[in-house]
């Protein structure tokens, strides 16, 4: 019997397989993709995602590259606001080099990774029956649309519009070191994210209610399509709905990590920066022998995070108030550095 079980190979799955191989538990990885895999991703890592790499050993010649970020700017047409990061440096980052670096430290720390579905689960006394192999704990890192948590029945209604992003890349060299995040003339037509990932090159998410295709929803930012004209380096990578409602983090001796313990929305941009915390934390509590205390620490490592991107999705998600968001950060720069602060 292993002691963990990882079911997915993503960002989530391999933090927590790295943290617990470091702390001496014989871990086993499980994922039927071939490592990188590009998905839909802002590709920005709040400065508490940065620690959480370091903490890793992820960082210097060995982390995964990438572009630094100095902070996050609104943008609105002419108006804009901005505020800067006081706890250290966020990263912009390729989620395929990222994921290649956390797939060589697990390498590095004896984790190993073996290809296949987890299918069923069963749970006994003492361990965890799934893809074939039998664990002390099973740790579901599989993502959005988890199909653990769904098997296992934590899973529970969406409710609230459903929102959808589309990310692809642009050949060109940032401009800023500043998440940008564009809303549109409208406030009807969501919200645009360029986000510095290498020296020549940035990534533009689009988070929107509407579904159609990613040339039509970057129409409705005039700007910034003008600048990246003629630039696209990379397939269009689509994810959603977005939000992720679950019953609980824990069942019996499964636990969730990363997206799929629950989502509420991009748009804070801190699902990275959770996911490779949250790893750290489940392992604690693993090794502490109190699995049962997962759900509280989750819920309190994440609080802020939620109760902020409620709040700006209740005004984002209402037109009038999301063409006020960026004058009324312009006009209160101390409350906007406030909540950016917050976050990272």
């Amino acid at each position: 019997m292993i002691d963990l079980l990882v079911a997915g190979g993503g960002p989530a799955g391999l933090a927590t397989a790295v943290h617990a191989a470091l702390a001496g538990l014989e871990t086993v990885v499980i994922e039927p993709r071939a490592t990188p895999v590009d998905k839909a991703c802002g590709e920005g890592v709040l400065p508490s995602g940065v620690r959480a790499l370091a903490a890793l050993g992820l960082e210097g010649p060995g982390g995964p590259g990438g572009h630094t970020l100095r902070g996050i700017r609104y943008v609105r047409g002419a108006e804009r606001a901005e505020a800067a990061f006081d706890a250290g440096p966020g990263l912009g980052v390729r989620r395929t080099a990222l994921h290649a670096a956390l797939a060589r430290r697990a390498e590095e720390t004896g984790v190993r990774i073996v290809t296949g579905r987890v299918g069923e689960i069963e749970q006994h006394a003492d361990g965890v029956t799934a893809g074939g192999l039998r664990a002390r704990w099973l740790v579901a890192a599989d993502g959005l649309h988890s199909p653990v948590r769904r098997r296992l029945g934590l899973e529970l209604p969406g409710r609230g519009p459903r929102r959808y992003g589309q990310r692809r890349h642009y050949r060109v060299a940032p401009w800023t070191d500043f998440v940008e995040v564009h809303w549109s003339a409208t406030g009807e037509d969501g919200e645009a994210y360029v986000t510095p990932v290498a020296p020549d090159l940035v990534g533009v998410a689009v988070l929107s209610t509407v579904r159609r295709g990613y040339d039509d929803h970057l129409a409705a930012f005039p700007e910034l399509r003008a600048r990246l004209a003629g630039a696209p380096a990379g397939a269009v990578r689509g994810a959603g709905p977005l939000r992720r409602r679950v019953r609980h983090r824990t069942a019996g001796r499964v636990l969730l990590v990363g997206d799929a313990a629950g989502y509420v929305d991009a748009l804070t941009g801190e699902g990275i920066a959770l996911a490779l915390v949250s790893a750290r934390v489940a392992v604690g509590c693993l090794r502490a022998g109190r699995p049962q205390a997962y759900e509280q620490a989750w819920r309190a490592l994440t609080r802020r995070h939620r109760l902020l991107t409620e709040g700006l999705l209740r005004v984002a998600g209402r037109p009038a108030g999301a063409r006020l968001l960026v004058p009324a950060a312009a006009r209160a720069p101390s409350l906007f550095t406030a909540a950016v602060r917050a976050l990272q």
